[in-house]
């Protein structure tokens, strides 16, 4: 029998981006989990007081982009507070190892949608947010193009949900962009101001984990109900159609296997 492959065997570099966020727990986690990581830390520039925070945070990404384009392998890049489950780096990987045109494979989803399944039963899809995710050498040569393009318009200093058209993107390039059958870990820390200011959720959490996290995040203590609210909310995105939309299932080529994979995920007795 063919051995599945483990997500640890299919990148290379691990990153961790970062400001001034503490991130030696995070290391240790991953690092036990057999990723090689390093800590890519955001300095302060003179303007930076001037630029929107999601920006700043592409700021940050960016750097890591620049790292990825020149490596040779998969690259997993996560933002200082994520939190892992645990046996991370022995869980399957939601992309295709053997496919050589991923864009980016997102590890931790939110606002997810689920569009159809490979051949070879991978979930190719839509996600928002950068909290934990995989990108492939021409992804990244890709992702800094556009980078380059919101430092242009609308510029530094304007809110731009930048990470929320990635998928289209990187798809009207050619790639293919999947979402995880659970998430890999926890968006663990505090809401962006930002977010709700441009009406946007305050806050987002995984909607369903493969296991149990690692260590506790940072809300715990402000949101102690924050995992029950988020399996509820997934749930009633399911039933809503929005995680599968009604149009994308009766178009499908394969709808039993698509609705089969978008139910069974939320079979799970992790919160």
């Amino acid at each position: 029998m063919k051995r599945q492959p483990k997500l640890i065997d299919c990148i290379g570099q691990t990153l961790i981006v970062a400001y001034r966020e503490p991130t030696e727990q995070l290391e240790t986690t991953l690092t036990q989990a057999g990723c090689r990581c390093q800590v890519r830390r955001q300095v302060h520039q003179p303007g930076y007081e001037t630029y929107s925070r999601s920006f700043l945070c592409l700021l940050n990404h960016q750097q890591a982009w620049q790292q990825a384009a020149a490596a040779t392998q998969p690259t997993l890049i996560v933002e200082a507070d994520f939190v892992p489950v645990v046996n991370f780096g022995e869980l399957p990987p939601p992309f295709d190892p053997a496919a050589k045109d991923l864009g980016i494979a997102w590890l931790y989803t939110c606002a997810a949608q689920v569009y159809r399944l490979s051949e070879t039963g991978y979930a190719l899809g839509y996600s928002t947010s950068m909290v934990a995710y995989v990108i492939s050498p021409q992804s990244a040569q890709l992702l800094l193009q556009l980078a380059a393009t919101v430092a242009h318009d609308p510029g530094p200093t304007v809110y731009t949900p930048w990470d929320s058209g990635i998928e289209y993107y990187l798809r009207d390039r050619g790639l293919q962009n999947y979402v995880p059958f659970r998430n890999y870990g926890e968006h663990g820390g505090k809401p962006n101001p930002e977010h709700q200011q441009n009406k946007l959720s305050k806050a987002h959490r995984a909607d369903v984990l493969y296991g149990s996290l690692a260590f506790p995040p940072i809300y715990i203590d402000q949101e102690p109900n924050g995992r029950i609210k988020a399996r509820l909310k997934g749930i009633a995105r399911l039933l809503l159609g929005k995680y599968l939309r009604w149009p994308v299932l009766f178009s499908s080529d394969r709808p039993l296997p698509l609705l089969q994979f978008a139910l069974t995920r939320h079979l799970s007795r992790h919160l």
